[in-house]
């Protein structure tokens, strides 16, 4: 029997108002929970729940790119970077 753990990565977002993201990942690859620090607390629980359940390829494809204002950069993309970083680790 083979048991898998699920991995925790703590991310330092750059440029939102959140200051970090934990993230935890499956064996295979699926968002089993995402927990933000800081930022806008009905926005990024929001996202956290829609994120949890999904591939970590797909939510990348979802979030890239997306921009807060006239920021470079928001939340959604924030936790697309990070999840861009892990899966290169």
């Amino acid at each position: 029997m083979q048991i898998y753990y699920n991995m925790k990565h703590i991310y330092n977002t750059k440029g939102t108002c959140s200051a970090a993201i934990e993230i935890e990942i499956d064996a295979e690859n699926t968002i089993q929970d995402v927990k933000f620090y800081g930022g806008c607390h009905g926005n990024t629980q929001g996202l956290s729940a829609l994120a949890k359940g999904y591939k970590v390829n797909e939510v990348i494809s979802r979030l890239e790119g997306i921009r807060c204002g006239n920021k470079n950069t928001s939340c959604p993309d924030q936790l697309a970077q990070a999840l861009k970083e892990i899966s290169q680790n």
